[in-house]
């Protein structure tokens, strides 16, 4: 019989993962709890089934890596310009006194510094998974609120993201030990002094970011347009999951970064390029799944008897993360002087932990820095603090209903010109993100007006239409078309003029006009010369893009065929009745063909 443990592992992770998340979701949690509940039923800490850990740890990876990616793909440099004064202080100094409290926890209770400061930076991080569901919930995603809490998990997210480079360089100093493939998290840290240590790979972290911000945005954007010109779908989610796979693989061997980082940095490189949006929608469900089994493999390293052995110390740890933390953060944005509403906002964010706490305990065991006890304790407060997490929202909304009560409306409120500054400078940001989206469309809608024919499509394949399509020009006098040479491809004349001389009559065809793909259709040799009567803009589409395009959009044949049997019809029987020359029309005079028609070119 043919080893099973992985389907099973993985059909019973996700059976379990479904049945808990539903039932999360129904009684008003984050699924989240439900993911990590069925971990906790298939591991080896509980009665019934018992999951391969090894296996479920290595999917865990994979969840990780994605997990990564679909930061760095969502990350946005702009956003967080928006909101720096108040997010990167806040957030670095919620993040160090969280990490302090965490450190002195762990002293308490006899800890290496090593494990307290693994089990504080644990315990500082929110879950950015949880909070876009919770400000989503409540409408507070736009406003300059949810911005700024979004805007402070990032900084979070990337404070945590510089630890996971540094640990392992730290590791034997704070009392853990080096290691290299275990949990693909780094290469062994390399010997000498500790200021070399860290040198080295502050230097080799350095060296790939450079190489990924300086190659990445040409490299990946060209390899997606490529990839994005067949027209595959599945080739092109292909292609977005090899460049997050590979890049982590290649980071990590290469550079001996973890797998996270580089995975960051390819989302990062990726969220730049026009197919950001195209790449999350068609690798989120994989993101999706993987981070599902990441989370069931991380509830099965819990033990739940640390509650009954450990009370008060979850107790101290619950009220660090859903107390401590938030007043932290509460206390910082007002001494930033900005209004109580965002402050109360921000503090019901940060009242849970989630995934970067689940990769950070994973790295310091594999390290050797947190005890298994830390490593429960981590998970039970994780657990606890997001089925907590609605009613910290629920809180701060009677707060400020409570104190905007008291209040009775009359006067300005404390912080409010911080808080329209801020206002702008979001708006501002906002509109030019929302102008370069709005420069896009009306780069397929100008397509589209000046080629009706494309209307036959939806906005996906005009789209992608813009994509095969490869821009040329042309100057007076210069021959587009020869007649007798082979058929390579059909033009769009976007401005300019071109002469057709064809059956011993000559056409003049203006902007909107359309020829080539007379022989494209039939096979046949060029039957026209085509020549430029002034400067002339092109947009070129080769005959393999052609038939690729024809064939996957039967509607925009059908009608470029009936006009090349209207062409066909007219060079075989010209109308010489009109009033100008025989030899020479225009695409203006009334009896001269219709937008695009010309003699059989």
């Amino acid at each position: 019989m043919h080893d099973t443990a992985l389907i099973a592992t993985v059909a019973v992770g996700f059976v379990l993962a479904f049945g808990f998340g539903y039932l999360a979701d129904r009684l008003r949690l984050p699924p989240l709890v439900g993911y990590l509940v069925a971990g906790i039923l298939c591991g080896p800490f509980t009665p019934g089934f018992d999951a391969d850990i090894h296996l479920a740890q290595q999917l865990a990876e994979m969840g990780v890596i994605l997990l990564m990616f679909g930061v760095g793909l969502h990350f946005s440099a702009a956003d967080l310009m928006a909101v720096r004064g108040i997010a990167i202080l806040g957030a670095v100094g919620q993040i160090v006194i969280a990490t302090l409290l965490g450190v002195g926890l762990a002293h308490l209770w006899g800890w290496s510094l090593g494990a307290g400061l693994v089990f504080g930076l644990a315990l500082s991080v929110a879950s950015t998974v949880v909070l876009l569901k919770a400000l989503e919930e409540r409408s507070l995603l736009e406003t300059p609120n949810g911005r700024v809490a979004v805007g402070w998990l990032i900084v979070e997210d990337l404070a945590m993201v510089v630890a996971l480079v540094l640990l392992p360089a730290l590791a034997e100093m704070l009392g853990g030990h080096a290691v290299g493939a275990a949990a693909g998290h780094a290469a062994p840290a390399p010997e000498g002094p500790l200021a070399l240590t860290l040198a080295i790979t502050l230097g080799k972290v350095a060296a790939f970011a450079v190489l990924a911000i300086a190659l990445g945005p040409k490299v990946v954007p060209w390899l997606l347009t490529q990839v994005a010109r067949t027209g595959s779908r599945e080739l092109f989610t292909l292609s977005v999951l090899a460049v997050a796979l590979g890049i982590a693989y290649g980071s990590a061997q290469i550079f001996g970064v973890s797998f996270a980082l580089g995975a960051f940095f390819a989302g990062v490189v990726l969220s730049e390029s026009r197919f950001s949006h195209r790449a999350a929608a068609q690798s989120l469900p994989l993101q999706d799944a993987f981070a599902v089994l990441f989370f069931v493999s991380v509830g099965m390293l819990f033990d739940p008897s640390i509650v009954v052995r450990e009370p008060l110390a979850l107790l101290a740890v619950v009220a660090l993360v859903v107390l401590a933390k938030p007043l932290t953060a509460l206390a910082i944005v007002l001494l930033l002087r900005y209004p109580l509403g965002m402050a109360l906002t921000v503090a019901a964010s940060l009242a849970q932990i989630g995934e970067f706490s689940f990769i950070l305990i994973g790295l310091g065991m594999g390290l050797g820095l947190l005890p298994a006890e830390g490593r429960d304790l981590v998970l039970a407060a994780a657990l606890i603090s997001i089925t907590l997490n609605p009613l910290a929202f629920a809180v701060a909304e009677l707060i400020q209903k409570r104190w905007l009560a008291r209040r009775g409306g009359d006067g300005p409120v404390y912080g409010h010109h911080r808080y329209e500054v801020l206002e702008h400078d979001i708006a501002v940001i906002r509109h030019r993100s929302e102008e370069r989206e709005a420069a896009r469309e009306l780069e397929t809608q100008a397509l589209v007006e000046m080629f009706p024919v494309l209307a036959l499509v939806d906005k996906r394949a005009q789209e992608e239409l813009v994509l095969l399509f490869r821009p040329r020009s042309a100057s007076p006098g210069d021959r587009i078309i020869r007649r007798g040479d082979r058929a390579n491809g059909m033009y769009f004349l976007s401005s300019g003029t071109v002469e057709v001389l064809a059956a011993g009559r000559t056409i003049r065809l203006a902007a909107g006009s359309f020829f080539g793909e007379m022989a494209l259709l039939s096979g046949a040799r060029r039957n026209a010369d085509v020549t430029a009567v002034d400067f002339c803009q092109l947009l070129f589409l080769d005959r393999r893009d052609f038939n690729l395009f024809m064939t996957r959009h039967p509607a925009v044949r059908a009608a470029v065929n009936d006009m090349a049997d209207q062409r066909r019809a007219m060079n075989q029987h010209p109308d010489d009745t009109d009033d100008g020359p025989p030899d020479e029309r225009t695409a203006d005079e009334p009896d001269a063909p219709a937008l695009g028609h010309a003699p059989r070119a």
